[in-house]
């Protein structure tokens, strides 16, 4: 019995001290019903825990933070536990039963129009017996603020929201109460940050805002968007300045009140200088500079300038645009020279004319009338001199979810245009051409692009015709797997324009990497002197793309079945 109690005095220090060592640290793990699972396994901070007062601890912090997430998607009664099972350390959550909508109250305070006011209660997005998020709930209520604000009511705010939980009931009552304000029109621009420019250059991009009318959001936005396309001002905000006392003025006169339009702009820098170089299949490698002044004269006047240097071909050019007239139409003149050798074919061409621009809605409309002196000079074939004083319109329409990827969206363009003997004109002609491409999504990670081009120019013969109003076809973005305008009429050894075309294209890309793709195509087409000798070329295959920052870059190898050749065709350029 002595000897007993002498071990057991002896083991109590030990067992004293094995209390008294930090137990092994475990990281609980949590278990929840798949639909609330997610949520907060992306936002609770679960750490290690090691002994008993530290997992108490967990389990309270647990409790209030696990509570907090799931009441923003409508679970207001969840239960939280922390319990050993084996050696794990579970961390168990029972969201419980999901809240539903109850009654919904929308009062909207203002002087409405009857129709306006049932049809912003109409659109209100949560109804009765929906599940409730709070995510959803916020997003109702600044879409109905939205709504008031974009037509008249610049001055409207939400007075009072509320979302009532009975966690019993599982149930959440709304009510919104929105204060419309006075209604308002626009006033004269306020217009600051003016150094170089007249206020008049700003009006000229103004077709949205005038005084008197009734505010509209939209409009506001489309005169900052004019501003801000328009080369002359770094940055632009357009807004409506409202005044303190704008509902005590609007009760003293007619229920409107007229706000001043602010319009705050950064001037930029009216040079720009920027330089390139690259390399195409089609022309070689090429190094190109551009100069631009927004200022030229300092009647505002925009200056553009380039010059581009390829092996194969080089050209010159200066435009000078002046700003936009009340029409939104875009006068300008201009010089080029181009000097090139393609396919055995020599050109010198000089031009000088006038060019007038207008958006015509979704439309890009243009207008020009040019005279151009250019020599030909075809290998193994007489050269020759051709005048034309020509006239040209054409219209351009897109639309595109990104301007950059053509792998959604359509285009369509058509020209037409001509000259006379009796006006400066060596040839009486008129050609015309068509062009469409159309990209067409299929699933996430594949797109179908599909393109063609009809041109016809109509005249006795193609004599006396510059190169640029007849047709040669041939490389990248045409026909591939033939050389560069290889596809057209033999003169001599040399290719020259003829006055038809035809071309079309199907290309299949699969994205592999949401940056890397691969590609099949099939293209054919020819350009004709004669419509009845039109026998289509055919090319096809396989290629690699790349979603670069400046639009989709391409590889491919193609193998032309008229020569049976297999053919490499790229363009890659980088400016600095």
């Amino acid at each position: 019995m002595t000897d007993t109690h002498s071990r057991m005095h002896k083991l109590l220090p030990l067992a004293a001290l094995l209390l008294a060592l930090p137990a092994a640290a475990v990281v609980p793990q949590l278990q929840a019903p798949d639909e609330v699972r997610e949520l907060l396994g992306r936002f609770l901070e679960i750490g290690e825990v090691s002994d008993a007062p530290a997992q108490a601890a967990f389990e309270r912090r647990m409790q209030r933070e696990v509570a907090d997430l799931l009441a923003t998607e409508g679970y207001f009664s969840p239960s939280v536990a922390l319990r050993q099972q084996g050696e794990q350390l579970l961390l168990t959550v029972d969201p419980g039963p999901r809240s539903l909508i109850g009654s919904v109250h929308i009062d909207i305070a203002g002087d409405l129009d009857p129709a306006r006011r049932e049809a912003l209660v109409s659109s209100w997005k949560l109804n009765a017996g929906q599940p409730f998020r709070q995510s959803d709930w916020d997003d109702a209520k600044q879409s109905l603020l939205a709504d008031l604000l974009a037509v008249d009511y610049a001055a409207a705010r939400l007075q009072e929201t509320s979302a009532e939980v009975d966690p019993e009931a599982h149930r959440v009552d709304l009510r919104v109460i929105a204060d419309a304000g006075p209604r308002y029109r626009f006033g004269d621009l306020k217009i600051s940050g003016l150094q170089r420019y007249s206020p008049e250059l700003v009006a000229r991009f103004n077709r949205s805002v005038r005084p008197g009318d009734g505010y509209r959001e939209d409009r506001l936005l489309a005169l900052q968007v004019a501003l801000q396309s328009a080369p002359y001002f770094a940055s632009v905000s357009v807004s409506l300045e409202r005044g303190e006392d704008d509902g005590a003025a609007a009760a003293a006169a007619d229920g409107w009140v007229t706000a001043p339009v602010r319009v705050q702009l950064r001037e930029r820098q009216p040079y720009q200088v920027s330089f390139s170089v690259g390399f195409s299949t089609n022309t070689g490698a090429r190094a190109g500079a551009t100069y631009r002044n927004h200022d030229f004269l300092g009647r505002a006047w925009d200056l553009q300038t380039g010059v581009r240097l390829a092996q194969l071909q080089q050209t010159a050019s200066a435009d000078v645009f002046l700003p936009p007239d009340e029409e939104q139409r875009r006068d300008g003149v201009g010089v080029a020279f181009e000097n090139s050798d393609i396919e055995d074919l020599g050109i010198q061409r000089y031009a000088i004319g006038a060019t007038r621009l207008q958006q015509l809605g979704s439309v890009e409309q243009r207008l020009s009338l040019n005279w151009q002196n250019e020599r030909q000079s075809p290998q193994g074939a007489p050269s020759t001199t051709n005048r034309a004083l020509t006239a040209q319109a054409g219209w351009t329409w897109r639309h595109a979810v990104d301007p950059l990827d053509p792998a959604e969206g359509t285009s369509l363009q058509f020209q037409v245009g001509g000259g006379s003997k009796q006006l400066l004109s060596d040839q009486n002609f008129v050609r015309t051409y068509l062009r469409y491409s159309q990209g067409i999504p299929l699933g996430a990670n594949n797109a179908l692009l599909l393109r063609g081009e009809l041109g016809a120019t109509f005249a006795p013969s193609s004599a006396g015709i510059p190169q640029d109003f007849l047709f040669r076809t041939g490389g990248s973005n045409t026909v591939r797997g033939y050389a560069y305008q290889s596809l057209g009429v033999q003169e001599g050894s040399a290719i020259v324009g003829g006055r038809y075309l035809v071309t079309m294209s199907g290309e299949y890309t699969h994205w592999i990497k949401p940056t890397w793709g691969a590609a099949v195509f099939v293209d054919a087409g020819n350009a004709v002197d004669d419509w009845q000798a039109m026998d289509l070329a055919v090319g096809y295959g396989v290629g690699a793309r790349w979603r670069s920052p400046a639009g989709p870059l391409g590889v491919d190898l193609a193998y032309g079945q008229r020569e049976g050749k297999l053919r490499l065709d790229f363009s890659l350029a980088i400016p600095f």
